[in-house]
């Protein structure tokens, strides 16, 4: 069944603003919601920026480190090495944890070899197949102008691709794939959701709107803390010449400049009482700070060490490993459905390269290879020695080359 381009263009407008929405997060650009009216006008056009959603995003995609393909009998390493792949699969990640799903676009460069781009989830989208996790029918912006308006589009359909530029059918482009040439890379797919979830969940964004709320009340609490009130009492008045009405001869913006002031005794000979209100504490603005920081840590799967609390010394590789067990959870969970994408990315390109329309399944001895979530230190690299000794012992031959890179993120010399 074929939707049509115009059903995935409504379909991609109602998902472009939550992408949109999360990538602010991410940015440090999010505005402010839901400040009390009991603020001063003058304190509520103030501006913050927290880095809590990029240092959930970054903490997991820096340790999401792609190693290539083991064994690649069609060559799919290699196309990916012609295409950037260090950054090409970095960029790819960091956007699927971002937008819950990135894509990789597949086309043909002018000496016939396939290209393979990245792009974010708020430019493309299309119809899955939550068996292969190939799409059935795909659509993306590649190009637009200043104001955002889509200038260069792609329909991508089996054995073919559609480009329009402003609306208009500009080419068609042919070929043997039997899929679309559009790939979802895709963060924690499930059957209710099957293009994923976002890394920068509601719950993150709700603490972190707490948590800037929270700012601004500091910033408001600073300016009373830095300058007390004060109180005079018994200040003598004087009648305005011209209406009648008392007025006290006080200027308060010379009192708060002023190093010295003195006041005289009136008629009656009573001298004025001077007086400071007891300043709030900013302790509690601390540590409810400190409170959100707990919960959007609880949230990720992070440490207050990750957000900027030290809480102890450094901490060794295994105690580091032990307070992140959550988040390489994540992470291997993460591995195994961003390797499907990379996978698929690369079945479908050796298709152009080889003008040959494959079958999937002959590329399902192909598997991902990744680095260690978290890399051993060098007391940990001898612990792991002697238990990769021992395995050999008990089993000749078991850990190899291969396994030992996985556990350890070593290349040996004489590869």
């Amino acid at each position: 069944m074929e939707y049509g381009i115009d059903c995935l263009r409504r379909k991609l407008g109602q998902k472009r603003p939550r992408v949109n929405m999360r990538y602010q997060y991410y940015e440090m650009k999010q505005v402010m919601y839901g400040v009390s009216d009991l603020i001063p006008p003058e304190f509520r056009s103030l501006s913050y920026s927290l880095g809590w959603c990029a240092r959930a995003v970054d903490t997991l995609s820096d340790r999401i480190v792609f190693d290539g393909f083991a064994g690649d009998i069609a060559g799919i390493g290699e196309i990916y090495r012609q295409n950037n792949a260090d950054v090409l699969h970095g960029s790819a990640i960091l956007s699927a944890l971002i937008s819950a799903c990135s894509f990789l676009y597949i086309g043909q460069r002018p000496d016939g070899f396939p290209s393979i781009e990245c792009i974010d989830g708020g430019n493309a989208t299309g119809m899955i197949d939550t068996t292969t996790n190939l799409l059935t029918e795909g659509y993306a912006v590649l190009k637009r102008d200043a104001h955002g308006t889509p200038e260069l589009e792609a329909h991508f359909l089996p054995y073919r691709t559609d480009y329009y530029r402003r609306g208009r059918l500009e080419r068609i482009f042919r070929h043997k794939a039997p899929y679309p040439l559009l790939v979802p890379v895709i963060f924690r797919p499930d059957a209710h959701r099957p293009f994923g979830h976002s890394r920068i969940s509601r719950s993150c964004m709700s603490i972190v709107q707490s948590a800037l709320r929270t700012l601004l009340r500091t910033e408001v609490g600073a300016e009373f803390y830095s300058v007390p009130q004060k109180y005079i009492l018994g200040l003598a008045s004087q009648a305005d010449p011209e209406t009648g009405e008392e007025q006290v001869e006080f200027n308060p913006k010379r009192a708060t400049l002023s190093s010295f002031l003195y006041f005289t005794k009136d008629e009656d000979g009573d001298s004025p009482t001077l007086g400071q209100f007891q300043t709030g504490s900013m302790a509690p603005f601390a540590d409810q700070i400190r409170m959100l920081a707990s919960l959007f840590a609880g949230e990720t799967g992070l440490t207050l060490d990750d957000l900027g609390f030290t809480t102890e010394n450094p901490a060794s590789y295994e105690a580091i490993r032990a307070s992140h067990e959550n988040l390489r959870l994540t992470a291997r969970r993460a591995q195994q459905t961003f390797g499907t994408g990379f996978l698929n990315a690369g079945y479908l390109a050796a298709c152009i390269r080889d003008n040959f329309s494959y079958e999937r399944y002959a590329f399902a001895d192909t598997q991902c290879c990744w680095l260690p979530v978290f890399e051993p230190d060098a007391a940990a690299l001898g612990v792991l020695g002697d238990a990769i000794l021992k395995i050999n012992q008990a089993s000749e031959g078991f850990m190899g080359a291969r396994n030992i890179r996985a556990l350890t993120g070593l290349r040996s010399d004489a590869q």
